[in-house]
């Protein structure tokens, strides 16, 4: 099929390709039953504290956490915890990470997550991966998360390490127009 040549120089395809991905950052699909009454996720089954699916993890917090519309709420590592995210499928979050750990074979690797948006899945994230994210939508977002380790805001122990949301340039928050 011929196309008019003045767009035929500007199409192109869109890239399908296995996005990039950091070690030990995994997504973990999750079921959620849907019936003529409403829907039901189960996020978390637990044994003595480990979760089932994820059994190097201990739970020690649940968190629960809200964000304006349109805003970004970034960036921060820990050197001991890892988290798991859950964004209900009703708000839409986009996680940005960022491997910072030395010698690790995904140094400096971004990836890019769209959370909630009619999907639940839970991430993890490791220690020594920023993360952050903008909430997508112009409601207040949702994010459930669940910690391995208690918060403790005392400077000797707190596990939270700040860098600026535009640390790894302004343009990771950029959304794709395609």
């Amino acid at each position: 099929m011929e196309l008019l040549n003045k767009f035929e120089k500007n199409i192109k395809t869109q890239d399908y390709s296995s996005k990039t991905e950091i070690d030990g950052v995994e997504i973990v699909s999750l079921k959620r039953l849907n019936d003529e009454t409403g829907s039901l996720t189960e996020l978390l089954r637990l044994n003595a504290g480990s979760v089932e699916n994820i059994p190097a993890f201990q739970l020690e917090q649940i968190n629960f956490s809200e964000i304006d519309g349109g805003m970004i709420k970034a960036f921060h590592v820990h050197k001991k915890q890892t988290d798991l995210w859950y964004v209900p499928p009703g708000h839409k979050i986009l996680l940005l990470l960022v491997d910072l750990r030395k010698n690790s074979a995904t140094q400096e690797n971004i990836m890019r997550i769209v959370l909630g948006d009619g999907n639940s899945r839970l991430i993890v994230i490791p220690p020594g991966i920023a993360h952050g994210c903008k909430n997508l939508y112009q409601d207040k977002g949702e994010i459930i998360y669940f910690v391995n380790n208690k918060f403790d805001p005392e400077p000797e122990n707190c596990d939270e390490w700040r860098l600026s949301w535009d640390a790894f340039g302004e343009e990771v928050w950029t959304l794709s127009k395609e």
